[in-house]
């Protein structure tokens, strides 16, 4: 029994840093999304994401083997995210207004407090099918405990994902508040943030095409070594090089 303990022990520690992980990523997303928020806003907006995230990861655990058959879900989360990304770079470097107050009708145009929860809950809908991909496929080497299944899934395995994926959960919503924090302390960062967005549209690309029925990518591509590799270099390459553009404007502007 002490060595299921430990065991389950380890599981969970590995699912929460996993979750950590893929919480960065994800949290660079909503703190995008909530910026243009009044600042008592923005937390509010994160408070709801998280509230809906935790609501449908819960339900994402008992329908995941229903929910990966549906790779259209991850389809529409990366096409938007890079439409979102390609859009707001766009924005922010080619298109010139000429007064402040188009500026200000072009801000207000996106600034609805519901809408931009409603797109942040569209995002974690994508967001959550990998995290519970994740969770599920390390939980489930744990060795049953109990006669009692959740989901088609063991009691005992059920209650670490689900303890992974809240804590994880938790752990996305704070860091989207200090990215938007960093987000406001340095403007210039926000076409590196933008780019962060369409990376991760690319990785949901990737998911999608791994997709057993789309089979363009190998299904166990998105989790290979080399990929993993790959974007966390990419993406703290893009992280890096807007903090030092960020630090740079910033000097120069004092």
């Amino acid at each position: 029994m002490e060595s299921i303990f430990l065991q389950y022990g380890w599981v969970l520690i590995v699912l929460v840093v996993l979750e950590g992980l893929l919480a960065a990523d994800n949290a660079v997303v909503m703190a995008v999304m909530v910026k243009h928020l009044p600042q008592e806003q923005q937390k509010k907006a994160l408070f709801y994401g998280l509230f809906g995230a935790l609501i449908f990861r819960f339900a994402a655990l008992f329908v995941i083997t229903i929910l990966v058959n549906y790779w259209q879900i991850q389809a529409l989360g990366a096409a938007y995210l890079l439409f979102m990304s390609a859009k707001n770079i766009y924005d922010l470097h080619y298109k010139k207004d000429s007064t402040e107050e188009s500026n200000e009708k072009v801000k207000k145009k996106g600034s609805g407090f519901w809408m931009t929860v409603l797109k942040v809950e569209a995002a974690d809908i994508a967001f959550a099918i990998d995290s519970m991909l994740a969770a599920v496929a390390i939980a489930v080497t744990l060795p049953e405990v109990g006669n009692f299944e959740v989901g088609g899934i063991n009691g005992g395995q059920f209650i670490v994902m689900l303890l992974g994926g809240f804590i994880g959960v938790i752990m996305m919503r704070f860091a989207a508040q200090w990215f938007v924090k960093i987000l406001n302390d340095y403007p210039s960062l926000e076409t590196a943030a933008f780019l962060i967005v369409g990376w991760v549209g690319v990785k949901l690309v990737v998911l999608t095409l791994s997709h057993e029925k789309v089979g363009i990518l190998p299904v166990d591509f998105p989790h290979s070594t080399a990929w993993e590799l790959t974007f966390w270099i990419v993406l703290l390459a893009i992280a890096l090089g807007g903090y030092l553009v960020g630090v740079r404007h910033k000097n120069q502007d004092k």
